[in-house]
């Protein structure tokens, strides 16, 4: 690391601690805090969300599948988002903005004690929470690994610096400053993959290394599926992607909730789809060359990093590792409102009834204080991420395995072909999933398909079938499903036998 390149990482510091500063200017309750009080454009509303869906592992963990197997991690890492995310503009972007406008709501999990009941809410608000604690700890752990490979820092203190800044400005900023600095990242880090793309590009003869390149690389990295990832991996991941990043992950659902209407809500999940869809193939490239670039490498995980410390200028470097920087503090930064938003407002009133009388001066605090807490708590846990099964371990194993049975009854809940599924049918659902991981990855040691499929799978069976054989219908639910399935100004329809029915 040359000095130019400290300046460009300690200019990207100050400006997202800059961005947090006058992002306090405009908090002044805790809905203007957790939803920014749905006052976000939609262009930033699909930004953010994009930002806010993927980090450093990207450039570490997904960086290593790139150069072993080639395009097999696109197919399964990013365009499983993107269409995840079309069908969530569709089906559940506009529903969590009417929770918001219509209903008040300022966390993702506040609805559940409506719909279903307040143990399902807790049960999901507790087992989440845990969850994101190992999942953005593979975050930190990510970054600190670019760092130690960029400058030799240690381990250590590279998760103590990233989550130092991290924990100021989104502490003092809220959504707002989120919002904001995944804007600034997304801008960073787009000038960083162009010039990595053109160093790359020169190296391999030019522009026309676009297409040619692929005819040097073994034939089997040109391959969608693979024996470890296969078609069966990669239909999973679309679904368990639909729920993940539609509210599974509770920080995605917000920026639904923060934009001014259902309307700016969907145009945002389109721009977010495209996103994932178009711009992962100009910073995966450069991965995929990478076996032809530095050949032999010991650890593949170290690909990225490698080759922006051996091509790019001084200078450049710096920006690099400011845009891996911007994914990995856009993500956790919004997991850490999330979380701190769950554990205001669900989980606190129901530990310390007095919470409920706070007024919104100790609520903001709360807020504020919760969001450092687990920021600090999940920086320590990423400290022992190797003894967790490592980045990849965590996130591919734990998170995407795990996430489909929290995130079944708290998207499917929404829907209006769901209304008889009710709390018996949410509980053992999530509970049915998670003994299904238990089983599949502890008891059998399962292939990665049966791992990441058997509990999603369950949870969906449990949830649907027994909302058929055991149905919880009540009039409450009907008003909540009904409320949040169309805008005010459409108007029931009638049927052909003269009923009225939604529109």
């Amino acid at each position: 690391m040359h000095v130019l390149d400290w300046a460009m990482v300690c200019a990207y510091f100050a400006l997202m601690v800059v961005i947090g500063w006058w992002s306090h200017k405009r908090i002044h309750d805790v809905k203007d805090f957790f939803t920014a009080g749905g006052r976000m454009p939609w262009w930033l509303t699909g930004i953010s969300h994009h930002m806010s869906g993927y980090s450093a592992v990207l450039f570490v963990a997904y960086a290593g599948v790139a150069y072993t197997s080639g395009i097999t991690v696109y197919f399964w890492g990013m365009a499983s988002i993107g269409i995840g995310v079309g069908i969530g503009s569709w089906l559940f972007a506009a529903r969590w903005n009417r929770l918001r406008s219509k209903l008040g709501v300022a966390s993702p999990l506040e609805y559940l004690a409506r719909r279903f009941n307040v143990p399902t809410q807790q049960a999901l608000a507790w087992s989440g929470s845990l969850l994101k604690i190992f999942d953005i700890a593979a975050k930190w752990f990510a970054i600190a690994t670019i760092l130690n490979v960029f400058a030799g820092v240690d381990y250590t203190w590279g998760i103590i610096i990233t989550g130092s800044v991290t924990l100021v400005y989104c502490t003092v900023g809220g959504l707002w400053a989120d919002a904001l600095t995944d804007f600034g990242q997304f801008v960073i880090q787009a000038i960083a993959a162009i010039a990595m793309l053109w160093v790359v590009l020169g190296k391999l003869g030019g522009v026309s290394g676009l297409w040619t390149m692929w005819g040097d690389l073994p034939p089997s990295h040109l391959n969608p599926t693979t024996s470890k990832f296969t078609t069966v991996v990669l239909l999973v991941y679309v679904l368990v992607k639909t729920l993940e990043y539609n509210g599974g992950m509770w920080n995605l659902a917000q920026r639904y909730m923060a934009a001014p209407d259902t309307h700016a809500a969907r145009r945002g999940a389109r721009l977010s789809s495209i996103l994932y869809l178009v711009w992962p193939l100009f910073m995966m490239f450069p991965m995929f060359a990478a076996p032809l670039l530095i050949p032999n490498i010991q650890n593949p995980d170290n690909a990225y990093a490698i080759m922006t410390t051996t091509f790019l200028p001084p200078g450049l470097i710096g920006l690099v590792l400011a845009g891996i920087f911007s994914h990995t503090m856009a993500m956790v930064s919004s997991d850490a409102n999330a979380i701190s938003a769950v554990i205001t407002r669900d989980m606190l009133p129901v530990l310390i009834k007095k919470t409920r009388r706070w007024t919104e001066a100790q609520g903001l605090l709360a807020a504020r204080i919760t969001t450092a807490i687990f920021i600090v708590l999940t920086m320590a846990v990423a400290t022992q991420a190797p003894k967790l099964g490592g980045v990849l371990g965590i996130v591919v194993l734990w998170v995407a395995a795990l996430m489909g049975p929290i995130s079944v009854p708290l998207l499917l809940g929404m829907l209006p072909w769901f209304r008889r599924s009710g709390s018996r049918a949410a509980l053992i659902s999530w509970a049915g999933g998670l003994i299904a991981y238990a089983i599949a990855y502890y008891g059998y040691k399962a292939t990665l398909a049966v791992t990441v499929s058997t509990p999603i799978l369950v949870s969906l069976g449990l949830f649907i079938g027994l909302g058929y054989l055991m149905p919880e219908r009540k009039a409450t639910t009907d008003e909540l499903i009904d409320t949040i399935d169309r805008d005010d100004d459409v108007l029931p329809r009638k049927s052909q036998d003269g009923t009225t029915v939604p529109a």
